[in-house]
Order: C-alpha cells, then structure tokens, then sequence
C-alpha cells in the first residue's frame, strides 16, 4: 500500500500468542484512521503490539478484542 497514492500505511505488528509470530499489521490512512489487516491465516489472539502504539490509536482498533481472538468461542 502507498500513501502518496491516499493508501494506508503500515505502522505496526501485531504479535501473535507465541510472543514472536506477526499475524497482522496496523495500518494508518492519509484520513487519519487506523485498520488491522491480517496475514493469510485471518484473525488470531494478538499479545502485543511493535512497536508499541497510542492509546487512542489501541483504542480506534479495539486492541482489547484482539487479544480476546478465539478465546470467547465454544462458550
């Protein structure tokens, strides 16, 4: 993705459960807005963010829900 072509860029990993593994990235638009974009395998836990991210920007991506990926299910 290109910014100069009103793209989003990305800003940061998103670090899979196992501490190491990036199964997404945050990306942040020429409009100001953040989205998460996953790797091939789609949505999975994430334990952290690198690097680290705003409040608010965690917030605009719902960081919290992230990390509950898979673990609310079955229930």
């Amino acid at each position: 993705m290109d910014d100069d072509n009103g793209e989003g860029v990305a800003i940061a990993n998103l670090i899979g459960t196992d501490g190491r593994s990036v199964v997404g990235w945050v990306y942040s638009w020429t409009t100001g807005a953040h989205a998460v974009m996953w790797d091939v395998h789609g949505p999975q836990p994430v334990s952290k963010i690198q690097p680290d991210i705003s409040d608010e920007q965690k917030q605009e991506i719902d960081f919290d829900a992230l990390m509950r990926i898979g673990r609310d299910e079955g229930g």
